[in-house]
């Protein structure tokens, strides 16, 4: 070698030691995924447990781990590994992450459920460590929704590391960007090159082509290493190879570094980093619709417990009524740790699935209780008159406007001469319709409430010889009309052929709708590398069109179809005083390999098509590619035949996955792969396996056809209202302190709701969160004038702003951010 060789070498040797790779000693823990909860808790022990004696071993070995509900097992079932857990966070060299009870799914859980995350995950490390993390930290998730930069900023983290979406699936200005949402709040987000985890020998491959992502001037990256998945963590080979590859000139500096020790370093450097403003999707898009159980009782569990804490809270400071804090914390930690990323996306096996169903019993079970004792203490105390024959209703309201919904309440003893009045005297429609019981002496209710904001309000069933004679809407075997809309339904096919506005004067429909069409789908669970679901493999046929409840309230079109051996019963609901029309689905599906869409085709021209997500709302392109939505979708624009704006809201109960077509909306009722079937094996033709989503499963879609947009259509309420159903009681005759009709909270402008009134963590204070729905910045002003406190603030576009109302009526109401600590 010459000396010219020689000098050249040494000039480049400084250039390559300038880099850096900070080597992130971590262990992906699936606590569930190939096996169940209690494999995972095992092997939570068994690797922290590795990582503690490495530490032994090498002084300058450091952990990074994250999800507060592991270490809780260990607190629960290995106290002294806990204690020795804790002297290593003190000492620096066990690192906190993520801030979060588990690693969610980042698409399909409410918006409350990610602050809950946060809330009990951030107070727990800091209860018990003295810590809280300010790194996000979801490595593995299927993709990341655009309102999460702002949560995780109100829960004190201010930095994100994700790997998937990956740069085949998401293009992205680089490895760092600032993320950013809609209320401009940001975080500098980090995507994990190749792999979050490695095997268990030497990491040189991995970190030669980690190195090959520096590029100045960014010339400090992290690479992630230790058997994950299973767990595992950081090996003595993995630790002896990166010591031995870090004395090879040709690598760039590797030092065992923290995520946070990156991100310090990295932020005095005045980097400039990119903006990026959208969700990160997409990876797997099969796992927003695929499990309908676990999708479903997840959602029912959220809102159980919203409305449980609800009126617990209200009855707390109104009756004395106990908030029962310790169970509903309990009941969160249920719901928080089946929204694993692989439970609650649907790619776990068959077994894990009977416990997250015992788990959301539990969850529900205590909502259920909580909420029947904070009502009935309330009910209880409700001034009513004593009069023979009478029966009172009491409805609460659990949202944040006065509510006009329907209401069905099973009852005893009902006479032909009853009829229902409000507080004040006035009658009020009532349908009977079809008892839950099939027996003597039940019979079931329906009409339409009119209900104050958070709130509640007394109707009667009383005994009058005589009382109004209501009108019902036009309805047939094939049409429903009521003075708004006229819907025709297709006797041959079962098909809605027209939504037609009656007062605009134009037809919705560009072809026929809810139309449920069976996709062709051999994909894996995942459904990896698919993007649509577009193989039309045949259409549900009608057997049966027939009118099957007609009155005063609703009337009632069920169409019952059939397809292969699967059986779907659609109940077209239209209201005499409502604009949309419910659909109840029952559907008995027996199909493999198959997916089921139900179609809306609109007559639009100049569309934007927008999807709610946790805590807020975008518009993506209608490119019929598979997207993640919370409780509706909206298509929006210009009618051709009048020129006028005009929309089609679609509202689900359970339901995740929608796709937009061009003019043609899509909500993606079920898939049916194989349990836990992951690409590249190739099911066995002769052998046995379990099928997802076989047999009955039951949800509820509503069509909200509008003129404007779906910001003045009252979209967000609707769909709020189809999944927070209001209560009912029915109570009797009794002295009481309390009206027949009251409200404890209101809020004067429409684009704010309150999502959220609970007890405070920490004392008996009053929690309430708002959110500002329409991207609209927003002066609001929220009332609660049973205890004279009024809170005016200003929102941002789509901001979250949580308060707290101290029961000290002396006290001042602060804002907090969303761990509850003042901001």
């Amino acid at each position: 070698m010459t000396e010219k060789n020689i000098s050249m070498m040494e000039k480049q040797l400084p250039k390559t030691k300038e880099k850096t790779l900070h080597m992130i000693g971590n262990a992906h823990l699936d606590p569930v995924w190939l096996w169940q909860w209690q494999e995972g808790f095992q092997e939570t022990k068994a690797t922290f447990r590795s990582a503690l004696d490495r530490m032994k071993e090498y002084p300058d070995f450091v952990f990074t781990n994250s999800s507060a509900a592991n270490y809780e097992w260990i607190e629960n079932n290995e106290p002294e590994m806990f204690e020795e857990i804790k002297q290593r966070i003190q000492e620096g060299r066990w690192e906190i992450v993520g801030g979060w009870w588990i690693q969610p799914d980042c698409n399909l859980p409410s918006g409350e459920s990610f602050v809950r995350q946060g809330l009990y995950g951030q107070r727990y490390f800091h209860e018990k460590f003295g810590v809280t993390a300010k790194v996000g930290y979801n490595v593995d998730s299927f993709g990341h929704h655009g309102m999460l930069p702002q949560i995780l900023k109100k829960s004190g983290m201010d930095y994100y590391i994700f790997m998937r979406p990956s740069p085949q699936e998401k293009g992205l200005p680089g490895r760092l960007f600032w993320w950013e949402s809609d209320d401009g709040s940001r975080v500098l987000a980090y995507r994990i090159p190749f792999e979050y985890c490695t095997w268990g020998k030497d990491v040189e491959k991995h970190i030669r082509r980690n190195a090959g992502e520096l590029k100045a001037p960014f010339n400090d990256l992290m690479t992630f290493y230790g058997v994950g998945n299973h767990g595992g963590g950081p090996t003595k080979e993995n630790i002896e190879s990166i010591k031995q590859l870090n004395e090879n000139s040709s690598y760039p500096t590797l030092v065992f570094s923290t995520v946070n020790k990156f991100f310090d370093e990295l932020m005095v450097k005045n980097l400039p980093f990119p903006v990026v403003h959208d969700d990160l999707q997409h990876h797997a898009s099969g796992c927003y619709s695929v499990h309908s159980g676990i999708k479903k009782w997840n959602r029912e569990a959220e809102n159980a417990l919203i409305k449980a804490e609800k009126f617990s809270a209200l009855a707390d400071w109104t009756t004395g009524q106990k908030y029962p804090a310790s169970e509903y914390k309990q009941a969160w930690k249920n719901v928080l740790f089946n929204q694993f990323h692989d439970i609650l996306a649907g790619t776990s096996i068959e077994a894990a699935y009977e416990d997250a169903r015992d788990m959301h019993g539990e969850a529900m079970s205590i909502a259920k209780r909580g909420v029947n004792y904070a009502i009935q203490s309330m009910s209880w105390r409700i001034d009513i008159e004593e009069e023979k024959g009478m029966k009172p209703i009491v409805i609460f309201n659990p949202h944040s406007w006065n509510s006009t919904v329907n209401v069905e309440q099973e009852i005893g003893g009902l006479k032909p001469e009853d009829i229902l009045v409000d507080e004040e005297g006035n009658q009020v429609p009532m349908q009977v319709v079809q008892s839950q019981a099939t027996a003597g002496g039940r019979s079931r209710i329906s009409f339409i409430a009119k209900l104050p904001s958070i709130g509640y309000r007394v109707y009667k069933i009383v005994q009058r010889e005589t009382g109004k004679e209501f009108t019902s809407i036009k309805a047939s075997d094939t049409s429903l009309e009521n003075h708004n809309f006229r819907v025709v339904i297709d006797q041959q096919t079962g098909f809605v052929t027209s939504i037609y506005d009656k007062q605009k004067k134009l037809e919705i429909l560009g072809e026929p709708a809810a139309r449920p069409v069976v996709m062709n789908d051999h994909s894996d669970t995942w459904s990896h590398n698919v993007l649509q679901f577009n193989g039309e493999a045949g259409t549900f046929k009608a057997t049966s069109v027939k009118l099957v409840e007609h009155g005063p309230v609703k009337s009632v079109i069920r169409v019952i179809s059939e397809y292969g051996k699967s059986t779907l019963v659609q109940d077209f609901t239209m209201y005499k005083e409502l604009n949309q029309i419910d659909v109840h689905c029952t559907i008995n599906w027996q199909e493999q390999f198959k997916a089921l869409k139900i179609k809306f085709p609109v007559d639009l021209i100049f569309r934007k098509s927008t999807y709610e997500i946790p805590y807020g709302h975008i518009v993506r392109e209608g490119n019929g590619e598979e997207e993640p939505g919370q409780n509706w979708i909206d298509t929006s624009g210009t009618h051709p035949s009048t020129g006028e704006l005009y929309g089609f809201s679609l509202l689900n109960d359970g339901k995740y996955s929608f796709d937009i077509h061009n003019k043609e909306m899509s909500m993606t009722v079920l898939r049916s792969p194989i349990y836990a079937h992951h690409d590249p094996l190739v099911p066995e033709e002769d052998r046995y396996y379990s099928f997802i989503d076989q047999g009955i499963q039951r949800f509820t879609y509503s069509m909200l056809p509008h003129e404007g947009n779906w910001e003045t259509a009252g979209t967000v309420k609707r769909a709020a209202e189809l999944n927070q159903n209001p209560i009912s009681i029915i109570e009797t005759y009794h002295k009481g302190s309390l009206p027949q009709k009251d409200s404890f909270l209101s809020v004067d402008v429409e684009n704010v709701i309150v999502s959220v009134i609970k007890q405070a963590e920490d004392n008996e204070d009053l929690i309430v969160r708002a959110y500002e729905t329409a991207n609209d910045e927003t002066t609001a002003i929220i009332s609660l004038p049973k205890w004279n406190r009024q809170i005016k603030t200003k929102f941002k576009p789509s901001e979250i702003k949580t308060f707290r109302i101290p029961k000290d009526s002396s006290e001042l109401v602060m804002e907090n951010n969303l761990l509850e600590w003042e901001e």
